[in-house]
């Protein structure tokens, strides 16, 4: 079986900041908790110099990106299939067919019709339209993969922005109904997911009864908004007054998740986050799963997945069956009565048969060109693992010499100054190493430069290097006088213990002279003080306790802490934040918020309840959902 899940990220990295997807913090785990196989994910408000190696290259899983070309941090679409399940042929991004494949400067739909997907609106549609085609595929809308079963849509449809986008709006639907439309009657399946920006009726929209009663609106009327038209004419089974548009005649997806529940309420996808309405229920459903009505057999379940947070949106799926009738995009009508497994017609033609794989998924061979691992940042760059295994070209060289005792060794090491030893490349390449084996005893290994003519000549050109010491059972004294005069200790010094010195140590002798000349100023201090009481004396006092109060007295000592404790009390209770207002009707602590509606009252911060909007949208008395408590914050402070 295969698994499609579409979900409105809100921001391709949003999900991390809550579970259970904060955890690991991958994609990868994030689709293991999925249990996905084709994930669609909108809104990832990233632009390409913004992708990284995790969200690229995730391993067992190929990616598919349509980002906006001008807007920052805006729509985004991103597709994502795992590799042992699916293999798409081809990958288009766009809706119209007017942008270009990586690498090559020939639109999608001026391409043979062997390398395109195909179904593109004529250009004298989009032209009726009055929509500019590169502006409506530059805002990372849509991204189109074709398999061997069927086409697939990932869209992230426009919203509805208070009517000023609202031809922009209609016209991407448009088109997107025209195509599907056309691929259908080349003969080939279609499955659209995504968010689509509208509902279908009143059970699919929490407020749309508030809506209706708002815009003094019946419900033939809310049915026959643009949009809505639009799309009920698309589906199976969709309300639409009146006659069907001339070109709309016959609907030609099925919707799975409604069809799977046809009288569920309060099965939405998207509650908005401003009102906090999501704890009630108080939403609305606008991601679907849509397939052709021709392979609506192929699916065994379809649902919602509310409970999962990290979006203002949830996750949508469908799931198929192992074995299913049908070709996929096969025309022949003798190919609907044949059973296939459904990984056999979700991958290229022989990579699998009867379920079980052929061949192994080859990158350089099975990625599409628009596939996230071709980017020029991503492809052919060397895995960080492969840096850590890599082999050593050549044996580093050791820097020893070779003596004849191990008492002689220890004292000629003695003659390297730390400069030399520490260089390990300054050795002669015709030095003779000593081997120091377990038992002590010295083997020599001469290295391949052996010749006294090329020891000399190497000697001579590097004469501050090391130099080979000659073999002698007796070394000479001086060598080691010399070495010392010159302020280095011999190796042996190291493993000598240190001869413990006679006297006090420099620091037990310092630290009593410090505290005596300390001890002596005090005194001297004191005594200073006496002198000058007894010239002056105190009104008041005898002259020992004028001078104990003058040096030592603790009630003339202020306490630190305590001073700076109450110093920070006094700041802190001078600029912290009044405690706000508590709510009529749960005596709960209000919120504050700021008006952002355009008049009179723009920027003016407000308290109001806490607590959510419950199902009914409307603030209610006496309930466990948001009471009408509203405060003006200026008009709290002046009352308080």
């Amino acid at each position: 079986m295969v698994r499609i899940t579409t979900w409105n990220v809100n921001g391709i990295r949003n999900p991390f900041g809550y579970e259970p997807w904060r955890k690991n913090r991958t994609f990868s785990a994030m689709f293991d908790i999925l249990e996905t196989d084709i994930i669609i994910m909108q809104e990832l408000k990233i632009q390409r110099k913004d992708l990284t190696d995790d969200m690229v290259l995730v391993p067992g899983w190929d990616c598919y990106f349509s980002l906006p070309k001008h807007k920052k941090g805006y729509s985004g679409v991103g597709i994502y299939t795992r590799q042992s399940v699916c293999a798409p042929v081809r990958a288009e991004e766009g809706l119209l067919g007017v942008l270009c494949p990586p690498g090559s400067s020939t639109p999608y739909r001026e391409r043979p019709e062997s390398d395109s997907i195909g179904g593109y609106p004529s250009l004298a549609r989009i032209e009726a339209l009055g929509v500019d085609p590169a502006a409506l595929d530059a805002e990372g809308r849509c991204l189109v993969l074709e398999f061997p079963a069927f086409v697939l849509f990932g869209v992230y449809s426009p919203a509805n922005s208070n009517g000023l986008r609202d031809n922009f709006r209609y016209g991407f639907l448009d088109m997107l109904d025209t195509r599907i439309r056309n691929l259908t009657k080349m003969g080939k399946n279609v499955i659209l997911t995504g968010d689509l920006n509208v509902s279908r009726d009143l059970i699919d929209t929490a407020k749309a009864e508030d809506n209706m009663k708002a815009e003094g609106m019946t419900h033939s009327e809310y049915l026959s908004t643009p949009n809505r038209r639009i799309f009920n004419q698309l589906l199976l089974n969709g309300i639409v007054p009146g006659e069907r548009d001339e070109g709309r005649e016959e609907p030609v997806l099925y919707d799975l998740c409604r069809e799977f529940h046809p009288h569920r309420e309060g099965m939405y996808t998207h509650w908005e986050q401003k009102i906090n309405a999501r704890p009630g229920n108080f939403g609305s459903r606008i991601d679907f799963v849509l397939c052709s009505i021709k392979i609506k057999h192929w699916f065994q379940e379809s649902n919602i997945q509310e409970g999962l947070m990290g979006s203002d949106h949830c996750p949508v799926y469908a799931v198929t069956k192992d074995k299913v009738l049908g070709m996929g995009n096969a025309t022949q009508e003798s190919a609907d009565d044949e059973e296939h497994h459904i990984l056999d017609i979700m991958n290229p033609p022989g990579m699998f048969r009867d379920g079980v794989r052929l061949r192994e998924y080859n990158a350089a061979k099975d990625l599409p060109p628009l596939s996230g691992k071709l980017l020029t940042e991503f492809n052919k760059r060397q895995n960080i693992r492969d840096m850590f295994s890599k082999k050593p070209t050549g044996p580093k060289p050791v820097n020893a010499f070779t003596f004849s005792s191990p008492n002689a060794t220890l004292e000629g090491a003695a003659a390297i100054s730390p400069k030399q030893g520490a260089d390990k490349g300054s050795e002669p390449a015709g030095a003779t190493n000593a081997l120091f084996p377990a038992n002590g005893q010295i083997v020599h290994a001469t290295s391949p430069l052996s010749s006294p003519e090329k020891r000399r000549a190497s000697a001579s050109a590097s004469p501050n290097k090391s130099i080979k010491r000659s073999k002698s059972s007796n070394p000479a004294p001086n060598h080691n006088a010399a070495s010392l005069a010159k302020g280095q200790q011999s190796l042996k010094g190291f493993f000598r213990s240190r001869p413990k010195a006679s006297g006090p140590s420099l620091g037990a002798t310092t630290t009593p002279s410090l505290t005596s000349v300390t001890a002596a100023n005090d005194d001297a201090f004191i005594s200073s003080s006496e002198d000058r009481t007894e010239i002056t004396p105190p009104p008041a006092a005898p002259p020992a306790a004028s001078a104990s109060q003058t040096v030592m007295s603790p009630t003339l000592v202020c306490d630190p802490g305590a001073a700076q404790q109450a110093s920070k009390e006094g700041w802190t209770k001078l600029f912290s934040k009044r405690p706000p207002p508590r709510c009529e009707g749960h005596a709960e602590p209000c919120i504050s918020l700021t008006t952002k509606k355009p008049g009179v009252n723009r920027g003016r911060q407000f308290w109001m309840c806490p607590r959510p909007i419950g199902p009914s949208g409307q603030k209610e008395s006496g309930t466990q959902w948001r009471c009408g408590t509203f405060i003006w914050a200026s008009d709290w402070k002046a009352g308080d």
